[in-house]
């Protein structure tokens, strides 16, 4: 069996991941801060200057430590869903199916620490904050996609992440204040908003049906101004 890596022997990045489990377990009582980075660090045996360097010198969305705290518990989730939710586990599943049990999961790992969650959408919604936390939210979601199987490459690909992206923040502010039995007021509501997604795809579809065959106004135009010689 390999020995575990020492601090001294790890690199940056996962310096920040092992570090990122564990800061939730310290936001909801010191808030997404220096404080909880270092509460982290000393839950792991690691040097504080130590911690503070891997953060410093982590390339993230955000230059501001609250938020690249943030993003780094935020992609820890992300590669967590990914390691419980593998490939071979969702292939049986149809695309409704899969999106479902992935936010399922990500609520399942949030579970424990939600007054973490609600101390960090105090912090993502300030208005200094959104554009980055916009760009986490999109980059969870396309990850989610794509997992789901999505090979969109044209509009579909932004519309997808966007809708899925914005859903998943409202199921978030919703499990945050659930109070019911295994939060069965959340499950719920995630089917409320999955069926929503899945009627919007199904109505966009229909669209670009019965207009495919349109002619194009701009080509029309273009034309206009530009006749063929």
């Amino acid at each position: 069996m390999a020995q575990a890596k020492t601090y001294d022997e790890m690199t940056l990045d996962d310096i920040v991941r092992v570090l990122a489990e564990k800061l939730p377990n310290h936001a909801a009582f010191d808030g997404w801060n220096l404080y909880c980075l270092q509460a982290a660090a000393d839950e792991l045996g690691m040097d504080h200057d130590i911690a503070q360097l891997a953060y410093d010198s982590a390339d993230m969305i955000s230059n501001d430590l609250p938020m690249k705290l943030l993003e780094s518990w935020i992609s820890y989730v992300d590669d967590e869903m990914q390691r419980r939710l593998p490939a071979e586990k969702l292939a049986s599943m149809r695309i409704r199916e899969r999106i479902t049990a992935l936010l399922v999961m990500r609520l399942e790992i949030a579970q424990s620490h939600r007054e973490a969650q609600r101390r960090a959408h105090a912090i993502m919604a300030l208005p200094a904050n959104i554009r980055t936390a916009m760009k986490i939210g999109w980059r969870s979601a396309d990850i989610m996609w794509r997992m789901a199987g999505d090979t969109a490459t044209d509009y579909n690909h932004y519309t997808k992440r966007m809708i899925l992206s914005s859903i998943y923040t409202a199921i978030l502010l919703h499990f945050i204040n659930d109070e019911s039995d295994n939060f069965a007021d959340t499950r719920a509501f995630v089917d409320r908003r999955i069926e929503n997604i899945m009627q919007f795809e199904k109505a966009k579809a229909g669209f670009l049906a019965r207009t495919e065959n349109r002619p194009s106004l701009s080509r029309f135009i273009g034309r206009l101004r530009y006749p063929e010689g």
